[in-house]
């Protein structure tokens, strides 16, 4: 392998290199409110626990908080007007759905509404907040999953930074290189 010459790099900007996974949109609801917010800044910890940040800004924070749980839902490309104008709008100041033409469903063990149009749902409830003060870090337990049954591999979306996102593209299976219990 050839070694690659590298320029400093601002450390502030370093998530361009490492975001986790797709964009999800999280949805909660609380005392008869609901909301949506866009999100990228999430992880998973072991098979069933989804770490994320949330902003102590950001008004879905309070639901959550309050309600102890959400739905984190994946949207593919063709939702990507809807996940930016998610990401832009803020709070109580317009109902989401109807905004974005998205569809609340009843979701099967929380309160919070699945977003019918994402390809995924995943139920969450919230089971650690330890490090919400300091961090903004909260720790959910999927406790009910939902998927589409088809494409295998959606195409969803990854942000980048400074607006640009990676579109999720072509799929290799390398699974017979891998010993049965890394699976």
């Amino acid at each position: 392998m050839n070694s690659r010459k590298k320029d400093d790099f601002p450390t502030n900007k370093i998530r361009r290199f490492l975001e986790p996974g797709p964009i999800v949109l999280v949805s909660s609801a609380h005392a008869g409110e609901r909301n949506i917010m866009t999100m990228g800044w999430h992880m998973m910890l072991g098979y069933d626990h989804i770490g994320c940040y949330i902003w102590d800004q950001n008004h879905s924070r309070e639901l959550i908080r309050k309600s102890k749980e959400c739905v984190f839902n994946v949207p593919t490309f063709d939702l990507i007007e809807a996940v930016i104008g998610t990401g832009n709008n803020h709070g109580p100041e317009i109902d989401k759905f109807e905004t974005f033409g998205l569809t609340p469903e009843k979701a099967k063990q929380v309160d919070a509404p699945l977003i019918a149009e994402c390809y995924a749902n995943f139920e969450c409830r919230l089971v650690d907040n330890s490090q919400a003060k300091k961090y903004s870090l909260f720790v959910f337990e999927c406790v009910k999953a939902h998927v589409a049954r088809s494409p295998k591999y959606p195409k969803t979306v990854h942000y980048r930074g400074d607006g640009g996102f990676m579109i999720a593209g072509e799929n290799k299976s390398y699974r017979k290189k891998f010993k049965p219990e890394m699976l």
